[in-house]
């Protein structure tokens, strides 16, 4: 069956790569800059990035130059495709957008860049739906209806350690960070019109990851769903927070444990998680 529409995302979506591999996704990297070496995100190691985050070695992030984007596209292009559909970070996180927007008007089949408002298995979740659909030969039209209907129901949840490092990036103020630091409130934190904003508190991890987990099982809602948790060093507690996911969800479609991407984590810093649910019924 030929394949109508070609899938393109980046690298915070978290896609598992023998997945990419198996749906044909295309993944352009978001670049990391951990004090002078610069580098796509995936060649930077998470224990050399956490060190140099605890020694306050200055970690910056930048969206794909154009040409990333051009090149996918062109090769989409070659295969003879209708279409390419590029799904991405949020423009209230990252400019990875714009820089698609750019490649896109260069190539000669229609490019609908979307921004998902979403990052990490949240932004990946629907991803591989929309490749799954193109794979099976659906039109554009048809990859996008499924692409929105899952944007529109998957949540993602936050976790961190501490809000030092979202603070250091300017998505909290300071008096924020400073009491959450200073009484050892964790907040659960959500994905909400692009932008992270607080959900709730907890004192102590144990508590808050306790609410976290209450609020992904009530926003999965009852029917089948894709699950996943992410981390940042913290590999055990990512562990434990999906079993406690997957025991209280009656129909568990997808279980995905991941490292987070490493532009994620330059943001939620060392011991951070990431909860995604994402209803699959369509």
């Amino acid at each position: 069956m030929r394949r109508r529409v070609a899938i393109v995302t980046d690298s915070t979506a978290s896609v598992p790569l023998d997945v990419a591999d198996r749906l044909g996704i295309s993944i352009v990297q978001l670049e990391l800059t951990v004090g002078d070496q610069q580098n796509d995100e995936r060649r930077v190691l998470h224990p050399q990035m956490a060190e140099a985050m605890r020694n306050n070695v200055p970690v910056s992030t930048n969206p794909p130059p154009p040409p990333a984007f051009y090149w996918n596209y062109a090769d989409a292009a070659a295969s003879g495709v209708d279409a390419i559909i590029s799904i991405h970070i949020s423009e209230g996180m990252s400019q990875t957008c714009q820089s698609a927007r750019i490649a896109a008007a260069e190539i000669g089949v229609p490019v609908y860049v979307v921004d998902a408002r979403l990052t990490g298995l949240s932004l990946g979740f629907p991803v591989i739906a929309a490749a799954e659909a193109a794979a099976a030969g659906a039109t554009p039209q048809g990859v996008m209806n499924v692409l929105e209907h899952r944007l529109r129901s998957t949540t993602q949840l936050l976790y961190v350690d501490t809000l030092e490092y979202l603070q250091r990036g300017g998505r909290i103020g300071r008096a924020q960070a400073w009491v959450g630091q200073a009484l050892s409130i964790k907040p659960v934190l959500i994905m909400k019109d692009g932008v992270i904003d607080q959900l709730a508190k907890g004192i102590g991890p144990e508590r808050a990851l306790r609410k976290a987990v209450a609020s992904a099982v009530e926003r999965a809602g009852r029917g089948p769903v894709d699950v996943g948790v992410e981390h940042f060093e913290a590999a055990d507690r990512a562990k434990e927070v999906l079993d406690a996911l997957c025991s209280q969800l009656p129909q568990v479609r997808r279980v995905t444990l991941e490292e987070t991407s490493a532009i994620i984590g330059a943001h939620t810093g060392p011991g951070a998680l990431g909860i995604a649910v994402s209803p699959a019924s369509y």
